[in-house]
């Protein structure tokens, strides 16, 4: 049904709309489930509407683009907080309205963002990069918490930062990835102390990449080859004598097991 028809607006609407203008605010409650969105436009301008109103229309999942825009363009110059979460939160908010307002956002209600049923890929994405664009200034107390709760892109982040202090957290995580583990222990920011809690830990410790990843690390401590070689095939144990990337002392660990086997093979 269009607004106009023979060049007039239909009687029904145009009582819709006046009763839009001039509903009382327990009234306004009721037109916040109107589906015609040209009426939710009038009511925007009534001036019994109060945020309260705004944020239990802002709970409806079916509000299109041109709504949403009404809205912020109506209350941008003083708009609160729990009106930029609201409209954050919505599915049907313009991703670049979304990326303008998550800035003022906390960084929990980043990490609720990327749980909401509804959410679009690219809230969640737009969340995430906000998140990580944090961490550097992000409390150490903070990120422990954001460890247990965030997704993988961010637990994972914060694994490859390779802080002891939140690496435990990290790992007991169960939306951590394999892929990020091996990238700590493959990279620069591994030490004997992550790379131990790694290799202690019961998740993680009997799978075969990261085992050889550990065992071709320097900063691996000794006891770990001590274990770990004699669980090793032959051919693996002259796979790893042959990495540039040992120490002397963990070569001599490797050439010791050989030994044992009667040489290399």
């Amino acid at each position: 049904m269009t607004v106009y028809e023979s060049g007039h607006i239909q009687p029904s609407r145009v009582e819709k709309f006046n009763f839009a203008l001039t509903a009382t605010p327990d009234q306004i409650f009721q037109l916040i489930l109107e589906e015609d969105p040209e009426v939710l436009k009038v009511l925007l301008r009534n001036p019994n509407l109060k945020e309260e109103h705004l944020l239990t229309l802002l709970k409806r999942r079916d509000l299109a683009e041109d709504l949403i825009n009404h809205i912020y363009q109506r209350r941008k110059t003083n708009i609160s907080h729990p009106l930029i979460l609201a409209l954050v939160k919505n599915p049907g908010t313009p991703g670049a309205l979304v990326r303008s307002l998550l800035p003022n956002l906390r960084l929990f209600e980043l990490v609720d963002l990327c749980y909401i049923p509804g959410v679009t890929p690219d809230q969640r994405f737009a969340a995430e990069r906000t998140i990580l664009q944090r961490l550097p200034t992000t409390p150490v107390g903070n990120k422990i918490t954001l460890a247990r709760r965030a997704t993988s892109t961010i637990v994972g982040e914060l694994l490859k930062e390779g802080d002891a202090r939140t690496v435990e957290a990290c790992l007991n995580s169960p939306r951590l990835k394999e892929a990020a583990v091996f990238q700590l222990l493959t990279g620069p920011q591994a030490t004997a102390t992550t790379i131990s809690m790694v290799a202690r830990h019961s998740r993680w410790q009997q799978r075969p990449n990261l085992r050889m990843a550990i065992l071709k690390n320097r900063q691996t401590p000794t006891v770990w080859f001590t274990l770990w070689l004699p669980t090793l095939t032959t051919p693996l144990l002259n796979q790893l004598l042959s990495s540039q990337r040992l120490s002397v002392q963990q070569k001599a660990q490797l050439r010791a097991e050989l030994n044992k086997r009667g040489g290399r093979r």
